[in-house]
């Protein structure tokens, strides 16, 4: 039998050991840019300039890792109770369903703040209502909770496709969207956050939802560190006869763990949906609930990890697309390789270093000289 991983610091575990694969991935994908005749170092000083070196930049890297900080939290929440949920896609797709509803609804009656509110119980809600189905397929049947998330994905695009071709689509409009919002259900910028340094921002749909996006990530380290629910959740993920024994109804931890779960992918339709198309549309997650996966795991399933993940997915977002812009030879698929390369070393490798790390911190505790016993009289 294989021995366990050593118990390292905090620090090590959340901090350095996710930097090296970092690392490690972006030195891998520098190889892959010299591959293809173009300098790896330009190509990195192209990324980070892309990102953060103007107002826009800045503005559009912040609002991809919106998005990304709702799916990450999303998959988190579920990895705490030991449940993988693949279906941030879907659930994320039809969050805009009620985020759609919400706007129409109030967009003439009501300022932007209360459309929003309302706009985030409805996304909330119907997020959970498309992750209820597989968790109760889950709790209940036993059926497998990443076949029927990701089954749910698929019944997800076809029914807004479905929606946004028919019922929700204007009369004599041939693009398959909603209405424009009116005045009441568009969210304010961000941009005075970013011109606070100096930076000017043109175009960039950096907005409010942002400042939601860390509300969540709060709230979900207050839920999972700081409740009674939060603990019988990670007691669920860490072992479920554990949790039987010590009382927990597993069918309910399940159920209203993905529950969250699917609320928390279902308000990522507030940012692109009110805060930059200003209508509903069809495929406005452009893949966000996938990166929510990479997200989680890099960050180690805790808020503090999801933030700073989430901002570096939105600066291979942004900085890429400056890269593809600049050098010919490097392609947008040539991006998504990239960001493969870091879900790599962050998921599936993400244990690749961490023996010899243990072994290294092990020798250093070895090392230190040990405290004299206390002498009694």
């Amino acid at each position: 039998m294989a021995a366990p991983y050593a118990k390292l610091p905090g620090w090590v575990d959340y901090g350095l050991i996710p930097l090296i694969n970092l690392v490690v991935a972006f030195l891998v994908a520098g190889l892959v840019v010299l591959l293809v005749g173009e300098n790896p170092l330009r190509a990195a000083a192209l990324l980070v300039q892309g990102a953060f070196g103007s107002g826009d930049g800045i503005g559009y890297t912040l609002f991809y890792a919106t998005n990304f900080i709702f799916t990450g939290l999303c998959v988190a929440v579920a990895f705490h109770c030991g449940l993988f949920n693949i279906g941030g896609e879907g659930q994320a797709y039809v969050g805009g369903l009620g985020v759609a509803i919400a706007a129409l609804t109030l967009d003439t009656v009501a300022p932007w703040w209360i459309t929003l509110i309302a706009a985030t119980v409805m996304s909330g809600l119907v997020g959970a209502a498309w992750a209820f189905i597989p968790a109760y397929f889950q709790a209940r049947r036993g059926s497998h909770i990443v076949i029927t998330t990701i089954m749910f994905n698929f019944i997800a695009a076809s029914l807004m496709v479905y929606l946004l071709v028919g019922p929700l689509k204007p009369l004599g409009s041939q693009v398959p969207a909603t209405r424009d919002f009116a005045e009441g259900a568009q969210l304010p910028r961000l941009d005075w956050l970013i011109e606070m340094f100096g930076m000017n921002v043109r175009s960039a749909p950096f907005n409010v939802t942002f400042l939601l996006a860390l509300a969540a990530a709060f709230g979900v380290w207050v839920l999972i560190w700081r409740t009674r629910l939060g603990y019988e959740i990670r007691t669920m993920g860490f072992s479920p006869t554990a949790a039987r024994y010590a009382g927990v109804r597993d069918t309910r931890i399940i159920v209203v763990t993905m529950l969250i779960s699917g609320a928390l992918a279902g308000m990522m339709a507030l940012n692109p949906v009110m805060g930059d198309q200003e209508r509903l549309q069809l495929d406005f997650v452009t893949g966000a609930g996938f990166v929510g996966i990479a997200v989680a795991l890099i960050g180690r399933s805790h808020p503090a990890g999801i933030v700073p993940a989430a901002i570096l997915f939105g600066m291979l977002y942004q900085g890429g697309a400056e890269i593809a812009f600049e050098m010919p030879n490097i392609s947008r698929d040539m991006i998504v390789i990239i960001q493969g390369l870091v879900i790599l070393f962050a998921g599936a490798l993400e244990h690749m270093f961490r023996p010899a790390i243990a072994r290294a911190f092990g020798g250093l505790a070895e090392g230190r000289p040990k405290p004299s016993a206390a002498v009694t009289r």
